[in-house]
């Protein structure tokens, strides 16, 4: 699974070829949650993820949704999705 942004510690993946709706996985410190790329929405709910990483991850997303539905539909034609600027 590619990594598609690092920042603070926390992974940003995205699978290729996977179910709707498009998401993309975080992990952080050994967690891991799934998160809908146009809503934010949290696919899998992790309740030891730490919520200082989600709001950071919240706010990378809302800068970056129309990269990551990008990836996703790069990823869902099997072709591997490109990096993404990690939140600064």
């Amino acid at each position: 699974m590619p990594t598609i942004s690092f920042f603070y510690g926390i992974y940003i993946l995205m699978y290729v070829n996977e179910d709707l709706p498009p998401h993309f996985h975080a992990r952080y410190e050994g967690q891991e949650v799934l998160i809908a790329i146009q809503t934010g929405k949290l696919l899998k709910d992790n309740s030891e993820f730490p919520r200082r990483a989600l709001r950071l991850i919240e706010e990378w997303r809302e800068l970056h949704v129309q990269e990551l539905m990008q990836d996703w539909e790069d990823a869902m034609q099997l072709k591997l999705p490109k990096p993404i600027p990690p939140l600064k």
